[in-house]
């Protein structure tokens, strides 16, 4: 993913992603090895338990693993890649207004990197963790 900021966007970057993109997802912080992503909150992203559902917090895990190692500075060709494995560990639960994924790459060889992240409700409260395999596509 080329770091593409949108004219007028402020600290916004092109996810180029429909997936992400359709959930709300956005980048606010995005350079090599580091990435922080935003997802406002919607009644459709709890469970039964009216708390955030384990498949939306995943989701982040996923985006922000796999984010941090893709960063491109403008006029680089964009990375791709894939997840091999992610595991998350979920802390704490409940709601709020805003999910905030931070992703970072612990590790990188030619084809594979190792990251991890974090999940937080509101800034406050740190809900999950993961840690992630992914691998690059040529």
């Amino acid at each position: 993913m080329e770091a593409v900021k949108p004219e007028g966007e402020g600290e916004e970057y092109c996810l180029d992603n429909p997936a992400l993109e359709s959930i709300g997802v956005r980048i606010t912080q995005w350079r090599d090895d580091y990435v922080e992503l935003e997802l406002p909150l919607a009644p459709n992203m709890l469970n039964r338990s009216r708390v955030v559902h384990g498949g939306t917090i995943c989701t982040l895990l996923d985006a922000a693993t796999g984010y941090s190692g893709l960063y491109s500075a403008p006029g680089e060709a964009p990375r791709h890649a894939v997840t091999l494995s992610l595991t998350s560990n979920f802390l704490s639960n409940g709601t709020g207004k805003l999910l905030t994924a931070k992703g970072m790459v612990d590790r990188r060889g030619r084809s594979i990197f190792f990251s991890r992240a974090e999940v937080w409700l509101d800034g406050e409260l740190l809900v999950a963790t993961g840690v992630a395999t992914m691998k690059y596509l040529k």
